[in-house]
């Protein structure tokens, strides 16, 4: 893998892990924070990789300084990937979240929320990609749990079962309208596919 290719999935990992790390202290989820512990050590490799590529690739003086700024970022998405790691380790070790932790979740410009799809949800056997929930709700599916497994990063080809569990990231309205979506008393064709803008 390039380095270009190794930093964006650094930079998608790292912030994928520091989501499923506030979700598992929000919902006190040993599951969730024990796939953050793994990122992290997939994040190391991944940094641990750029170093050696950088170091076949650098051929000059001129090409070492170019490199140094990617290796730079490598770092720092590293550094955060040990940041949600520390939070994930707290969940671990059966830290219970202060209420004040709630309360600052809630004032957060971002939700983190939790649902289950009904039966009759219009969300059940549709994929990310054909219900457009970014588009729709402003709400991103972080991890789905289906039974006692988990799915972690979904993508638009990943589709979603009645009775799902769905960890989610957006805005208050967002998750107010995927409650309602989820519980089936909402129909997507009461959703446009684009949100409209504010004034």
């Amino acid at each position: 893998m390039s380095i270009k290719n190794l930093l964006i999935e650094m930079k998608n990992m790292s912030e994928l892990m520091v989501d499923l790390a506030y979700s598992a202290i929000l919902f006190n989820s040993k599951a969730a924070a024990e796939e953050v512990i793994a990122l992290e050590n997939e994040v190391n490799a991944m940094n641990y990789e750029i170093k050696k590529e950088s170091l076949v690739a650098a051929r000059s003086y001129e090409d070492a300084e170019k490199l140094t700024a990617l290796l730079e970022i490598a770092e720092a998405a590293e550094s955060i990937a040990n940041a949600a790691k520390d939070l994930a380790d707290l969940v671990i070790t059966g830290f219970k979240p202060h209420p004040v932790f709630k309360m600052v979740m809630e004032e957060s410009d971002k939700s983190i929320v939790r649902v289950t799809i009904a039966e009759n949800s219009d969300l059940a056997n549709n994929s990310l990609g054909d219900l457009l929930l970014v588009n729709r709700t402003g709400m991103r599916v972080i991890a789905i749990r289906r039974g006692v497994s988990w799915i972690y990063g979904p993508d638009k080809y990943t589709t979603l079962l009645a009775d799902d569990t769905l960890i989610l990231k957006g805005t208050d309205e967002g998750a107010d309208l995927l409650e309602k979506l989820a519980a089936g008393t909402c129909s997507l064709e009461d959703i446009p596919e684009e949100l409209e803008d504010e004034d």
